[in-house]
């Protein structure tokens, strides 16, 4: 169906082409699912997470008058939104320390399982199984490169605040690239199929690009999003928005996986190979997807 409505398009830009396969793979790997199972885990593993930063800024806010009401307008929030955080600063500095274990042990444990999530999701694109226990090994390596990243793509936005106007595009541009570099990590360490790091440059690039694009609507939505769900649905309101902006992050890990499968079987080819499926009284399978659904039978 698809192949008719946008044929006069892919025939004349190759782009399209490749657009239209990657959307065409995603529907048939069942990339939705695979997005929420995503989703679902980053979202687990924020609270952990959550509750180091809430004990750290508890513990600046001990030293300093008011940090709860600063931050409180810097992030935009108001009313319900505004006491669930003034509150959870003002317990934190009661709670400094336990929080912090707590904390630490809580994201190492949830953080692995977010790491499980996108290793099965990157290993269902690719259509190959996981590592059994190495994957463990593997997930903690990734962690460390990834907090090692992402702490310096936080220096370098820090850094963007001390230049002057015209030079801000260039810590945005080395920021982007730092983002290139995390999905590169990301998604060479993590998949079992090692087929080197330029073929997946396409993915890389596409899932840092639309991580800004993520950043910068969640720095506006998210803040505006919270405060209306706050004041309609209270603190649920707040789950609701955050599980938006990761519902668009999961598919678009998904999405960077499939772009670099596709772009690899146009140079290198495909191979057909068998697969069992249950048999079914008068049903003669013919042909399987991609994910292992009979799609023709008789």
């Amino acid at each position: 169906m698809l192949e008719r409505l946008f044929a006069p398009l892919t025939r004349r830009w190759g782009w399209a082409r490749t657009a239209l396969r990657v959307q065409q793979r995603f529907d048939e790997l069942h990339g939705a699912s695979l997005a929420a199972a995503v989703t679902l885990t980053a979202f687990l593993s924020l609270f952990p997470l959550l509750l180091v930063l809430i004990a750290v800024v508890g513990w600046f806010s001990s030293q300093a008058d008011d940090l709860a009401m600063q931050l409180v307008e810097r992030i935009g929030f108001t009313g319900a939104a505004a006491d669930l955080v003034t509150s959870a600063i003002d317990s934190a500095e009661q709670s400094r320390r336990f929080a912090t274990v707590l904390g630490v042990a809580g994201f190492l444990w949830t953080g692995l399982g977010l790491v499980a999530a996108l290793q099965r999701a990157l290993n269902s694109v690719w259509q190959v199984g996981g590592r059994g226990l190495k994957d463990r090994a593997v997930g903690l390596l990734w962690l460390v490169g990834a907090a090692a990243l992402l702490a310096a793509s936080v220096a370098v936005t820090a850094g963007a605040r001390w230049l002057p106007g015209p030079a801000w595009p260039f810590a945005l541009l080395g920021s982007l690239a730092l983002g290139v570099v995390l999905w590169l990590w990301t998604l060479h360490t993590l998949a079992n199929r090692d087929v080197g790091w330029k073929p997946l440059l396409p993915g890389a690039v596409l899932g840092a690009v639309g991580l800004v694009v993520l950043e910068v609507v969640g720095a506006y939505y998210v803040p505006r999003a919270v405060a209306t769900s706050s004041a309609l649905y209270g603190s649920l309101g707040t789950v609701f928005a955050v599980i938006a902006w990761l519902f668009f992050f999961g598919r678009l890990v998904v999405y960077a996986a499939v772009l670099n499968v596709v772009r690899w079987e146009e140079g290198h080819g495909t191979v057909t190979a068998e697969i069992e499926v249950p048999h079914l009284p008068g049903a003669v399978p013919l042909v399987a997807g991609r994910a292992g659904d009979v799609v023709q039978a008789r």
